[in-house]
């Protein structure tokens, strides 16, 4: 199959769909592979590097997405990309659909199959590709904060580990999934206190035995949560509903109680935020303060490590990337966990919590998939 990696365009974006080691894999298979001029430059992939591994080298998008049915990217397609989808095109990317109507319309114009992957699933009921991002993006919540606790920032002037005889920052995390558990690690190595909230005593367990304690884990009621909130200096939003919109933890008026100079980041942004007050914010300006509160709400946040979180990205999405140059819409029909990624097909909704958080019609992936391969 011909393989095909643009140049992202999103403002800030510098990560790429696949490494030139990824590319060299998909040679070995027999595919062909466009990769577009620059796009891994910023992560220190030359288009030299490319071509060494077997890559073409394509002058511009518009040459990708013509000589490719398989677009690999690292975030949703701008209009721009949207205009250069056909039906033939099976597109493997981040899409957090639920807080994007517009990209759902263009998508379904496209007639292209748009598989994310933030809900390929697998067998323990895990995301695997969306667990290295999760991972790269909850230690630099703590990094981010941290940075705009400084007063020059707009914070408190807080230091998050403090110094001996002045108490540590207050660090409250919502949510104890990867994003929460790889922030409360962070956290707790710079010196701050870490109280995690969340919603499943099995996991509260979990994370109590593997932090030895040393991490105040609490269930998170809405009432504790914002007492919590409101003596904290960093709250980071780390909850998550696959392919739905995330919950609001906190309400307007709840966040103009907090402390001033108080830090919120929103690290479910891309799921249209987790508190009232988010607004998704770029690396080029990442942060906007809401009664005395600094949102820290960066839509591609990993890619401030952007190197680090290419490798980690290729590493997870190569083996389903092999799958659908080898199969196409196959691959899709013959696992069930692939198949979960499928969010649009054929102008079809065929994510149940995309078509419920937008109020569209739902469409089973195997129905639209069963009418595409018989034709």
């Amino acid at each position: 199959m011909q393989v095909g990696v643009p140049k992202e365009v999103k403002q800030d974006e510098y990560r790429v769909g696949l490494t030139p080691a990824g590319v060299q894999e998909l040679i070995r298979g027999g595919h062909r592979v466009w990769v577009e001029r620059g796009a891994g430059a910023r992560v220190g992939f030359s288009d030299q590097v490319y071509r060494d591994a077997g890559a073409e080298i394509a002058a511009n998008a518009e040459e990708v997405f013509s000589r490719a049915r398989l677009i690999v990217k690292v975030k949703e397609p701008q209009p721009e990309e949207c205009a250069l989808l056909r039906a033939d095109h099976l597109l493997f990317t981040y899409l957090h659909l639920a807080a994007e109507a517009a990209l759902v319309e263009r998508l379904q114009a496209s007639g292209a199959a748009a598989i994310a992957y933030e809900t390929v699933t697998q067998a323990d009921g895990g995301l695997p590709l969306l667990t290295p991002m999760s991972e790269v993006a909850g230690r630099l919540a703590v990094q981010a904060g941290a940075h705009h606790l400084e007063l020059a920032q707009g914070g408190r002037g807080v230091l998050l580990g403090g110094v001996p005889g002045v108490a540590p920052a207050q660090v409250v995390i919502v949510g104890g999934g990867v994003v929460g558990t790889e922030a409360a690690r962070i956290a707790l190595g710079m010196g701050a206190q870490v109280t995690l909230l969340d919603t499943s005593l099995a996991r509260l367990r979990t994370l109590d035995k593997l932090f030895g304690g040393r991490v105040h884990c609490e269930y998170a009621t809405g009432a504790l949560t914002e007492a919590r909130a409101l003596t904290a200096d960093l709250v980071i939003g780390a909850v998550l509903i696959p392919g739905a919109s995330a919950p609001k933890l906190l309400s307007e008026a709840q966040v103009r109680k907090m402390q001033p100079g108080s830090v919120l980041v929103d690290v479910a942004i891309d799921q249209g935020g987790c508190f009232a007050t988010s607004r998704p914010t770029t690396h080029a300006q990442p942060t906007f303060t809401v009664n005395g509160v600094v949102h820290y709400c960066v839509a591609n946040m990993p890619s401030a490590a952007a190197r680090t979180a290419t490798l980690a990205l290729t590493n997870a999405t190569l083996p389903f990337v092999q799958a659908l140059a080898d199969q196409g819409l196959d691959a899709l029909a013959a696992d069930a966990h692939l198949r979960a990624g499928l969010n649009i097909c054929a102008g079809q909704v065929t994510h149940l919590a995309v078509a419920e958080s937008l109020d569209l019609p739902f469409t089973r992936p195997d129905r639209v998939l069963n009418d595409q391969l018989s034709r």
